[in-house]
């Protein structure tokens, strides 16, 4: 299954912010819920189970100078086996420009056992613009071993490179499990907080070794990471934005 879904953020001259364009396919479906303080928000419906292997999806996201926009999404999403070889891929861009606001804010990955999946995210800011970004990543469901996962985070700000980060878990991922990697934890993630306005924070390590917080050097930005026995401790580590 293929799937194009869009978001058009822009500024409403009032202090708020209006959506100009919300495009979504199944199992792509975007739907605005009621916001507050001019930030628009939009929950990401899964209109069928999924992804499965094969399924191409794909996200862009454009939000204009001043405007601001939160998205959430309604339940997990779970990556599910499909046929023999198959890949499913799940793909987000987006743009965020001067002055505006991005918060990039989902329920967990789960690479359920026997999936092949990759998930991309490229995101550019503009200098002056504001990103809170959080992906988690969950290593099977209750009681099974993990398929092959892929999770890749591409951030630029002012046109240089901010982030670069890739995770693969799962039987093609040799010592993805081990003390370098997760050390056998299931539920793993990262939030991404940057924001000009932001006193700068030193780097820290908490929780007994399983949180660490990381101030980026390509520009006024804050890497959280973290490790977790399940995904409720997991969302309270990386519960520091909004």
């Amino acid at each position: 299954m293929r799937a194009f879904a869009r978001l058009v953020a822009r500024a409403d001259g009032r202090g708020g912010t209006v959506l100009t364009e919300v495009h979504g396919e199944t199992p792509l479906l975007l739907r605005q819920t009621p916001g507050d303080g001019g930030v628009a928000t939009v929950h990401v419906v899964g209109g069928a189970a999924g992804p499965l292997a094969g399924d191409d999806l794909r996200l862009e996201i454009d939000v204009g100078p001043g405007a601001a926009v939160r998205v959430h999404s309604v339940a997990a999403s779970v990556a599910l086996p499909g046929r023999p070889g198959a890949v499913s891929r799940m793909a987000v861009r987006a743009v965020v420009h001067d002055g505006a606001a991005l918060h990039w804010l989902p329920e967990q990955l789960v690479a359920a056992a026997g999936c092949a999946h990759l998930a991309e995210s490229r995101i550019e800011l503009a200098a002056g613009a504001r990103l809170s970004w959080r992906d988690e990543l969950i290593c099977g469901r209750y009681g099974e071993m993990p398929g092959c996962a892929v999770v890749h985070t591409r951030v630029d700000y002012d046109g240089r490179p901010l982030l670069r980060q890739s995770l693969a878990v799962g039987p093609q991922a040799p010592g993805w499990a081990g003390p370098a990697v997760l050390g056998g934890a299931p539920a793993t993630g990262s939030l991404l907080v940057v924001d000009p306005l932001r006193p700068a924070e030193p780097a820290e390590v908490r929780a007994g070794g399983t949180v660490a917080r990381l101030p980026l050097a390509g520009g006024p930005a804050t890497l959280w990471t973290a490790t977790a026995p399940d995904a409720h401790t997991l969302r309270a580590h990386l519960s520091v934005w909004p």
